[in-house]
């Protein structure tokens, strides 16, 4: 009979864990809330006490890290437009998924075109403010049709990049991309190349997007030490108008759409996709956003193939905030400020041209361009976009958040529809850091094949 030896020393005396000294991680968006706050404090000490060296300063600061974000926009189109078209020969049913993707992008443009023509009709947010036509200024840049459809064919290669023209950037990656599809094998070489430079802009881009909580401290601050309180008052109906319409279609259409068209909780939408989200508020710019939209999209279980094309394809196209919400309620608003009268065809031409002329905001911050040719169609003043630019920075943060959300939603309708979303990364996704994103975004480039 066998007896049991005794404990060994090593198994009865507790094992004692070493205190790490490392400082904890603040979560990102803890760290994108403390900017927030300290750049609306810095700007208030700023205006309170005319101190022109803070405000200079947090102009600074916000302007270095938009025009980091923007360094990388016109190289990153290009390439990510390329790749993503070419990897749509890994999909089964390419055009189908294509052409229901931009469906699914018009379709959401013409409910968020329409909730904004109702809060304008509804609060008349041109009414009081105080302001009136001479207040206004020409824009540098107005928009027109003819400008618009004119302005899609690049007149060389160079121009586009160096004078930022994302539409062009976006025309020549797809007619590269299709020409790529045609030739087959004889373009891998190219196609090799374009992949290796649009990871290595991601890996830069993903060192900018950290610096996004200090970005935050300079756009915030410059914006209340240059513009003040008393400015936002006189715009208070349009703003207020601006967020709530955006929040009934992140909050209200977008949900409803995932519970109904999707069969998914929208809960878990928000669980996964809050890290683009809340970058997109701060960064405002659905390019500068773009990594990592894709990276939450994936992890919320659309196919990277679909995800790589309808990602890029939407950071360029699809502007609920700046080219559906923004346009109708601004023109409603700029009409009573000068005194226009808005006929109901006047209603159906500004949801005309926000669901086919949306690709004119070119997923950069600010929607000016979108506004001019919205109000250009009305024949209502251009003056009228000099009204808006100053409280601009407020809204766009808004909007632009709108914007990312919409994109990974429609990706995820068509994902769904098609029965090719991973149900089970749905349901498990969970919020990450931006760490986290871009570790694991560096782990699925190791593991899939480069022709993937």
């Amino acid at each position: 009979m066998s007896t049991s030896s005794a404990p060994s020393a090593s198994s009865t005396s507790p094992t004692k864990t070493p205190k790490s000294s490392r400082i904890p991680k603040v979560p990102f968006w803890a760290q994108i809330l403390a900017g927030l706050a300290l750049g609306v404090l810095l700007g208030w000490v700023a205006k309170s006490n005319d101190l022109g060296w803070l405000t200079s300063t947090l102009q600074h600061i916000g302007d270095l890290f938009v025009q980091l974000l923007k360094l990388a926009v016109a190289p990153l189109v290009f390439f990510a437009i390329l790749v993503s078209i070419t990897n749509l020969r890994q999909v089964n049913n390419a055009a189908r998924l294509a052409t229901r993707t931009l469906l699914w992008f018009m379709a959401t443009s013409l409910i968020a075109v329409a909730i904004g023509l109702a809060i304008g009709l509804l609060t008349h947010p041109g009414a009081g403010t105080g302001l009136t036509p001479k207040d206004g200024k020409l824009p540098e840049h107005a928009g027109s049709w003819i400008d618009f459809l004119t302005g899609i064919v690049p007149t060389d290669v160079i121009t586009p990049f160096t004078e930022l023209n994302v539409l062009q950037i976006v025309f020549m990656a797809a007619v590269a991309g299709i020409a790529a599809l045609q030739l087959g094998e004889k373009a891998e070489p190219v196609l090799r190349l374009s992949r290796s430079v649009l990871e290595l802009l991601q890996k830069a881009l993903w060192w900018v997007i950290r610096l996004a909580p200090i970005g935050t401290v300079g756009l915030i601050g410059n914006a209340i030490a240059t513009y003040g309180w008393n400015l936002i008052g006189k715009y208070a109906t349009f703003t207020v108008d601006i967020y709530v319409g955006c929040a009934l279609v992140l909050f209200g259409v977008y949900p409803l759409l995932l519970a109904t068209v999707a069969k998914a909780n929208p809960l878990q939408f928000f669980r996964g996709a809050w890290p683009a989200i809340q970058l997109a508020f701060v960064s405002r710019s659905s390019v500068g956003t773009m990594p990592v939209t894709q990276q939450v999209t994936q992890r919320l279980g659309v196919p990277r193939e679909y995800a790589s094309f309808a990602v890029p394809f939407g950071s360029t196209t699809k502007m609920d905030g700046c080219a559906s919400i923004y346009p109708a309620i601004a023109a409603i608003f700029i009409a009573q400020i000068f005194d226009v009268h808005l006929a109901v065809g006047d209603y159906i031409l500004i949801a005309f041209v926000s669901v086919i002329g949306s690709a004119a905001t070119a997923g950069l911050t600010g929607a000016t361009v979108m506004l001019t040719l919205t109000l250009s169609t009305l024949g209502l003043p251009l003056e009228g976009v000099g009204l808006l630019m100053a409280i601009d920075p407020i809204l766009d943060m808004m909007r632009t958040a709108t914007n990312v959300a919409g994109q990974s939603v429609c990706t995820l309708l068509v994902a769904a529809r098609e029965g090719i979303l991973d149900r089970d990364a749905y349901n498990s996704a969970q919020s990450i850091s931006l760490n986290a994103a871009a570790a694991a975004d560096a782990e699925e480039k190791v593991s899939v094949p480069a022709a993937a």
